[in-house]
């Protein structure tokens, strides 16, 4: 059940018209996907997370990405993979249950019915981990969501 409610799709950040990269949040995390450049070996990439900042790139070039963070994160729960010509990276959210409007400060915010949308997503989620026997994958909300981080006393942490 759980899964009905995961992203439905990605959202693209796009720069002077190129695709940087595409992400999609939970709950806990925020997740980035970006395309790697082909004829380049594996362990020349690199990736350094800190709590509000994020660099990455190809050793010995400038960073491809090197931007503070909207949101702190939890660096030692959040890493990063490369598969299938994809690095893949994870960052857990300090603030379970915020809504991001974009994983960089500053850049590529959605928009505001876009964010809607996660916030409303991302509420359901909250639902549905809090109450695992029922199905909330078919719910909607009429009207303003409100914040799954604070709604009706916060979230639970076990």
């Amino acid at each position: 059940m759980a899964e009905k409610l995961a992203p439905e799709k990605r959202h693209s950040f796009v720069h002077n018209g190129q695709k940087v990269f595409e992400w999609d949040q939970t709950l806990d995390e925020v997740n980035i996907y970006i395309a790697l450049p082909p004829n380049v070996h594996s362990k020349q990439f690199y990736c350094k997370i800190q709590s509000k900042h994020l660099e990455l790139g190809i050793k010995g070039n400038p960073p491809y990405l090197n931007h503070d963070l909207t949101s702190p994160v939890k660096t030692d729960s959040s890493f990063w993979t490369l598969e299938d010509d994809i690095m893949h990276i994870t960052l857990q959210k300090r603030d379970k249950g915020q809504t991001w409007a974009s994983p960089i400060s500053g850049q590529g915010q959605l928009d505001p019915y876009a964010t809607d949308l996660e916030q409303k997503r991302l509420m359901l989620q909250r639902f549905q981990e809090e109450n695992p026997g029922f199905d909330f994958s078919q719910a909607q909300f009429s009207g303003n969501c409100p914040d799954p981080r604070t709604f009706m006393g916060g979230i639970r942490s076990d």
